[in-house]
């Protein structure tokens, strides 16, 4: 493969469909997959991770909001496309692009209803959220009755799926709240759809709820960070490829002096002689000012630079100098081999903040 000679995220579809069919391997053959393609397909590029998931035969795909799922129809695909988030200001267009609404308060059911009818539209696929723990979105348990009643009184919406959202399937000190998740969850469903008279989907598994809790994988599963190579778990990353390679160069090297300070606000000063090498990559790229300092480091022919100084906005500083390297030498933040896991939690932060951070003003080239 070729080196880097700028600031560019490959992306590997090969690794992307090695984590597709490793996930399906986990579900029963009449589980559908949905495919979290949200917040830039998490940093990669959406539209090419969709398209590719559509052909591996993806069932359903999920986005945070409207816009998102408009841009992916711009670009072709037909798959289904769930909004997990939408806002009713955007719900004419939603249904212009044939998208499906995560419908999560009375408030966003009534205002969907009022613009279906408004439409002409009859029988138009919803997917009605419960809170079950998150406390993020979703109806009560106690709504039940009233989402019942406003849907047998009208006919331009038809209940496609049922679902929640477990806050802690990654836990295993949690799985006593995962359970009682997953009971109120079948509790909630049953008594929806023997009063509703027929039975939508249910689906409550993100990828540690695949992989943790195969009793409550239902009718669908929901997939996101797996998909990108990460598997919320030491043992389980091992089982999947990261899909997403950030990489650099180094533009300059400086050789400094004890003393001499290095970057803004002099945050960083040469405790001996020293080698600095710049790198064209920074907190407008995605790499957060949390790093640096002493939080962080680079991989520069296969050794560890610590980032030192303060993240600048279009570069950052690492220390080379018992590193043999020169200008013009590819630069690794994160790949296959050096994790944006790790990399997160030198920082204290997690590897889904580090991969949706980076900007689009990176360059994204697929890899073979």
């Amino acid at each position: 493969m070729a080196k880097a000679q700028e600031t560019v995220l490959e992306l590997d579809l090969n690794a992307l469909s090695h984590n597709f069919n490793y996930l399906k391997s986990k579900l029963d053959s009449n589980t559908k997959f949905l495919g979290v393609v949200k917040a830039f397909a998490y940093g990669s590029d959406s539209v090419t991770i969709a398209k590719h998931l559509e052909k591996l035969g993806v069932d359903y795909l999920a986005v945070a909001y409207v816009k998102e799922g408009e841009i992916l129809r711009a670009h072709g695909i037909r798959t289904p496309i769930l909004v997990l988030h939408p806002q009713p200001k955007n719900f004419k267009s939603l249904i212009e692009h044939c998208l499906e609404p995560s419908l999560y308060n009375t408030k966003v059911l009534n205002a969907f209803i009022e613009v279906a009818e408004r439409q002409s539209q009859k029988d138009y696929p919803v997917h009605i959220k419960f809170n079950t723990g998150l406390n993020r979105l979703g109806f009560w348990e106690n709504d039940v009755d009233y989402i019942i009643n406003k849907l047998i009184k009208g006919k331009s919406i038809k209940v496609k799926s049922i679902f929640s959202h477990l806050a802690a399937s990654e836990d295993h000190d949690e799985k006593d709240f995962t359970l009682n998740q997953i009971s109120s969850f079948e509790a909630i469903a049953q008594d929806f759809s023997n009063k509703i008279g027929y039975k939508p989907w249910l689906h409550l598994c993100n990828t540690s709820g695949v992989l943790n809790y195969p009793e409550a994988h239902y009718d669908m599963v929901r997939c996101g960070i797996g998909l990108y190579g990460f598997g919320n778990n030491p043992n389980e990353d091992k089982n999947l490829i990261p899909v997403a390679s950030l990489k650099s160069v180094i533009s300059q090297i400086h050789k400094i002096e004890k003393g001499e300070s290095v970057g803004y606000n002099r945050s960083y000063k040469a405790s001996s002689f020293e080698k600095i090498a710049t790198i064209p990559i920074g907190h407008a790229d995605g790499i957060s000012r949390l790093y640096g300092n002493g939080k962080g480091y680079l991989i520069v022919n296969g050794q560890k630079a610590p980032i030192v100084g303060n993240v600048c906005m279009d570069m950052l500083m690492i220390n080379v100098t018992n590193i043999e390297c020169t200008e013009g030498d590819e630069v690794i933040v994160f790949d296959q081999s050096y994790s944006a896991a790790t990399l997160a939690e030198s920082a204290g932060t997690i590897s889904y903040e580090i991969l949706t951070s980076i900007s689009n003003r990176v360059k994204r080239i697929l890899t073979k």
